[in-house]
């Protein structure tokens, strides 16, 4: 019995049961001829708690460092917690993103002084109904717009088959930090939605998500994701890639701060964003270009009007 090394071999069924159940094939120990991995490779493995096979140096997803054990402190002076459940799982997600997609992150700022404006009149249109109208559901038409323009960043590669998968829908997940970790609920059908019905759906599904009643379809079928850290501080942030999707938008802080308009220099609102790519699918050309429409949908609100 071996692990599996450089490529995995498996059959394409097994590759998908694989995907099924969540598990990486490089940590499989493979039976089969020639090293090909197998159904009962797969069962034996997760019977066994997942526990990884030996990878060999050099191979895919192989383990590229040799853990750290760290000594106790002989005075007592620390605690001990098992790094297990969710945020485990969220480790080995964010690991695999790192390892697997080349990121890079392109950065912009933006003068979103109009679209504070219009953002407060829909709050206000809204309250009534109880609905709290942020801005997230301008960002998320804004990106439709720009990923009608430029569809591959609406996909992910299928290494399986080495086929693009360009989506058609626009699922967008929002990271939401919880009590139990960070999890990523996803509104569906995003270019179908009003400014309106957006924020109640985004509403409705923070709420389910802190509270812990989120189902699975919650959780799944996203195609793209946003992080939302501007309430809580700093300048911007490089944001993991939510794999296999192929792009992840941070969205940052709101601040006073000098714009310039027609010659003359005024007090405006700005922000900053961040998009992570894979490189291996979406050129730095192509993610400025697109990063460049979404600023202009958000700069000039009523441009959202049109999509």
């Amino acid at each position: 019995m071996q692990s599996s090394p450089g490529k995995v071999l498996a059959a394409p069924a097994t590759r998908r049961r694989a995907r099924e159940l969540g598990i990486d094939l490089a940590q499989v120990a493979a039976t089969g001829p020639r090293g090909r991995i197998t159904n009962d490779d797969l069962a034996g493995f997760q019977q066994g708690g997942g526990a990884a096979a030996p990878a060999a140096a050099g191979g895919a997803g192989a383990q590229r460092f040799t853990p750290i054990a760290i000594p106790a402190d002989p005075q007592g002076r620390e605690e001990r917690v098992g790094f297990r459940g969710l945020r485990r799982k969220i480790a080995e997600a964010m690991t695999r993103s790192k390892y697997t997609a080349t990121h890079f992150t392109y950065v912009d700022d933006l003068d979103v002084t109009d679209l504070v404006k219009i953002r407060k009149e829909a709050k206000q249109a809204y309250a009534d109904k109880g609905v709290n109208v942020t801005f997230l559901p301008f960002i998320m038409k804004a990106i439709v717009q720009a990923m009608r323009e430029f569809p591959m960043m609406n996909s992910s590669l299928d290494e399986t088959t080495n086929e693009l998968v360009i989506k058609k829908y626009f699922n967008f997940g929002i990271a939401t930090d919880t009590d139990n970790g960070l999890i990523v609920p996803v509104i569906k059908d995003v270019d179908q939605k009003s400014i309106g019905q957006l924020a109640q759906d985004l509403q409705d599904l923070a709420q389910r998500t802190r509270e812990g009643s989120v189902t699975v379809d919650d959780l799944t079928g996203g195609s793209f994701t946003i992080t939302n850290a501007g309430n809580i501080g700093g300048l911007f942030a490089t944001p993991v890639i939510n794999f296999p999707e192929v792009a992840i938008l941070g969205v940052h802080a709101i601040k006073d701060a000098p714009v310039i308009r027609d010659g003359q220099v005024a007090v405006g609102k700005k922000m900053y964003l961040s998009v992570s790519i894979d490189h291996r699918i979406v050129d730095g050309a192509t993610g400025a270009r697109w990063m460049n429409i979404v600023k202009d949908c958000l700069e000039q609100p009523y441009r959202l009007l049109l999509g």
